[in-house]
């Protein structure tokens, strides 16, 4: 049958098969059909698919494989998009200076295809990575990109450490505008040139994951400047003595499980008088920190943005009784922030005029207390909830006001209450109280509980008498956060009382 028409086969058969079974002798002509048509039509089929799986068989195999599913081929001349630091020449044991090799990498990197645009302005870089290979390299000047406008980029996996010449106001990794070096200024390519942005962003959707930065006491460790979408994970910042993680201008950057501190300790330590920097500042708009632990830095946080969320925050960096504080709300009038789930340990929270401030779910120990300070002496729409505090009994407020700049005139809409406490004194702008006496009058004192001085917006109160006496009673003053409650006749009664600010 090789070489054979396999369609004419097939057809010779079947008439074949059809003139046997309707001439022989045994077969009804004149009753093909029916039961006795179905079986006929049964068999041509088999035998149709039997001639047809031979013929497969006995094909040839093409000289070209059919495409898997799923898997698309690369188009010619194309690479990927992984720079191995020693590639370039890095010094992955840290005793050589490897700032141009990883700068050579970086610039590599930005030459590389581009697939399409993120925001408007902004070149995707295709997913590119830098891929430290699990070294240790020494630099003495900033990591910064070539050139702005690009996006879709990682560094990770490795060390990074600041040189003894390293410049004390610089940064590690430095995502600003200002190219690395002049050279790469004056030697854009086609594709450099079309990383000149016109966005309103430098860099979109740039990764820093699972890096370890030793700013060695010069300078700071990330600088997120005016980007837009930069995820920080996994990594262990440490000896800044500026800031570990810089943000400012832009927006949602992502700070996750990571650890900051300029000395490295796990607390009690006998240097944490001198603790000094900042380990996170947020100048900048729509950002969260989450899951991070700041073990030393005269700041954990500090926040000068707005609609920022700091969730599973860990503070000691410096006790409260050393001059430490762990969060740090300087944005007077427009604060806009929620921290939930936090610990914040032996430091505490401070807040300048806060407006739209939300705190619950986190645990204060160790005597560690918020406070809201005066600028303009406002406060309104801030919510104290369901937190827990811990103390030594020394009878530290669980809310301070500082009111060293003037006094808080507009509050309104500020509710702390629903708080436990142990070993500390409970403030509140809820208070519930009660008195009892026989006479025409009953004061209670909500000054040991109200936090805001002479400030009693509301108050319900019931009138209980002992005997059958029906008294007229009424409410008759609330000055300096007393609660005055007079009768028309003497009779022995309880009076309870709740009022809140």
């Amino acid at each position: 049958m090789e070489g054979f028409p396999v369609g004419l086969a097939l057809a010779m058969a079947m008439a074949s098969f059809l003139l046997m079974e309707v001439s022989g002798e045994n077969s009804p002509v004149g009753q093909f059909s029916g039961r006795h048509y179905s079986r006929q039509m049964r068999k041509m089929q088999a035998m149709k698919a039997s001639l047809l799986r031979r013929d497969l068989v006995s094909l040839p195999p093409s000289s070209a494989a059919a495409p898997s599913p799923g898997i698309i081929s690369s188009p010619v001349g194309s690479a990927p998009r992984v720079y191995l630091a020693t590639s370039y020449g890095a010094d992955p044991t840290g005793e050589a200076d490897s700032t141009d090799s990883l700068l050579r990498a970086l610039s590599e990197a930005f030459k590389g295809p581009s697939d399409g645009i993120l925001m408007e302005g902004i070149a995707n870089l295709g997913g590119a990575r830098i891929d430290l290979e699990g070294g240790s390299y020494l630099i003495s000047r900033p990591l910064k990109f070539p050139a702005v406008g690009a996006g879709n980029i990682k560094i990770h996996g490795g060390t990074l450490k600041a040189s003894d010449n390293f410049p004390a106001d610089g940064f590690l990794i430095d995502l600003s505008s200002s190219s690395s070096n002049q050279q790469n200024k004056n030697n854009q390519t086609a594709i450099d040139d079309q990383l000149i942005s016109s966005s309103t962003y430098n860099y979109e959707f740039v990764t820093l994951r699972d890096l370890l930065l030793d700013s060695n006491y010069r300078g700071g460790g990330i600088a997120v400047i005016n980007s837009l979408r930069t995820t920080i994970d996994n990594c262990y910042i440490a000896h800044f003595n500026t800031t570990g993680i810089l943000i400012r201008g832009g927006h949602e950057t992502l700070v996750q499980s990571s650890f900051l501190g300029q000395h490295i300790t796990a607390g009690a330590d006998h240097g944490e008088r001198g603790f000094s920097g900042t380990a996170i500042n947020i100048v900048s708009n729509d950002n969260a920190v989450t899951d991070v632990v700041i073990f030393s830095a005269a700041v954990g946080i500090m926040v000068s943005g707005q609609a920022n969320i700091l969730s599973g925050v860990h503070c000691y960096n410096k006790a409260t009784g050393f001059g430490g504080t762990g969060i740090y709300l300087k944005l007077p009038g427009l604060t806009q922030t929620r921290i939930v789930n936090s610990y914040l340990d032996y430091t505490g929270i401070v807040a300048e005029d806060p407006v739209q401030l939300h705190i619950s779910g986190s645990f204060f120990l160790g005597d560690a207390f918020i406070v809201f300070k005066s600028i303009n002496g406002v406060a309104r729409g801030v919510t104290v909830a369901g937190n827990m505090f811990s103390g030594s009994g020394k009878g530290v407020e669980i809310v301070q006001l500082d009111q060293s700049n003037g006094p808080f005139k507009e509050i309104d809409q500020v509710l702390v209450d629903g708080n436990n406490v142990n070993g500390m004194k409970m403030r509140s702008t809820v208070g519930r109280e009660s008195a009892q006496g026989n006479g025409t009058s009953w004061s209670v004192d909500f000054n040991p509980i109200l936090l805001f001085p002479n400030l009693i917006r509301h108050v319900q109160y019931s009138l209980q008498t002992a005997g059958g006496t029906f008294p007229v009673h009424a409410l008759r003053n609330v000055t300096g956060n007393r609660v005055v409650i007079e009768s028309n006749v003497a009779v022995p009664a309880s009076v309870f009382v709740k009022v809140d600010q």
